[in-house]
């Protein structure tokens, strides 16, 4: 019976590939940059479809990722696989003193908030939008800066939303940095009811293109032609869509 694959497997495999392919001596860290985060993305992808086949080969491109660098590292003499293994495991344990060290359970934005200068430390700039709020307020929370329960935030948003409706026409150039405030918020609402803005959006995003994309089906077959029926029709199909969606 043949042995399963190993994490080393991957690493002489990378190796070999480095000596004679190529493409693959070619890359640098700087190289590879665009394909980490296309792979993050269709790990993602996969992920949010539920394949499990689909997870296993993209976890796999990932897993590519983090090998080849670790190689090309090595290879310069900087740091090797192991070492990127030992700085993980080091990382885990600290995150669970009360597993590993003695020690008492402590909340890890706490703990990190101990070791950084501001709560924007070591957070990536490029990082979605919705994601950064959350992290940020999920900093922000570790040091204890942060509402007891959902009513806080809820009036939060009732505050913004309502200082929109008062630039909307009296100061159009004040429109960007209040919508902001009002989105910031919304985020806020969301971690402390318990979900990822970003999720939440992701499919409330696939909702509106499924619910559309039946609008244009069933203008399609009625002859209609979306571009110019106007609002009341395609709201009136809207509709129509979500009653099917209910009795199913």
């Amino acid at each position: 019976m043949q042995d399963k694959p190993t994490l080393d497997d991957t690493l002489a495999l990378m190796r070999d590939l480095r000596a004679r392919c190529e493409w693959d001596a070619a890359q640098t860290h700087e190289s590879l940059r665009p394909y980490l985060i296309e792979e993050a993305y269709e790990a993602d992808e996969a992920l949010r479809s539920g394949d499990d086949a689909a997870m296993r080969e993209e976890l796999g491109d990932l897993l590519l990722q983090v090998v080849f660098h670790s190689v090309v590292a090595e290879e310069r003499g900087a740091f090797d696989a192991s070492e990127v293994a030992g700085s993980l495991i080091a990382k885990m344990r600290r995150r669970h003193p009360h597993l590993y060290e003695g020690g008492e359970r402590q909340p890890w934005e706490r703990m990190k908030a101990a070791k950084r200068g501001s709560i924007a430390e070591g957070l990536p700039v490029e990082l979605p939008a919705l994601h950064r709020a959350h992290r940020l307020q999920d900093r922000a929370a570790g040091v204890g800066f942060d509402w007891p329960d959902v009513a806080g935030p809820l009036e939060k948003v009732g505050e913004e939303l309502d200082e929109v409706r008062e630039v909307l026409d009296a100061a159009p150039e004040r429109l960007e940095a209040e919508l902001g405030d009002l989105l910031f918020a919304v985020v806020n609402l969301c971690r402390k009811a318990g979900v990822h803005a970003s999720l939440a959006l992701d499919k409330a995003n696939a909702k509106f293109a499924q619910r559309f994309g039946e609008v244009e089906r069933l203008a399609a077959e009625r002859g209609i032609e979306v571009g110019t029926a106007g609002l009341a029709q395609l709201d009136a199909l809207w509709d129509e869509v979500k009653r099917s969606e209910a009795r199913a």
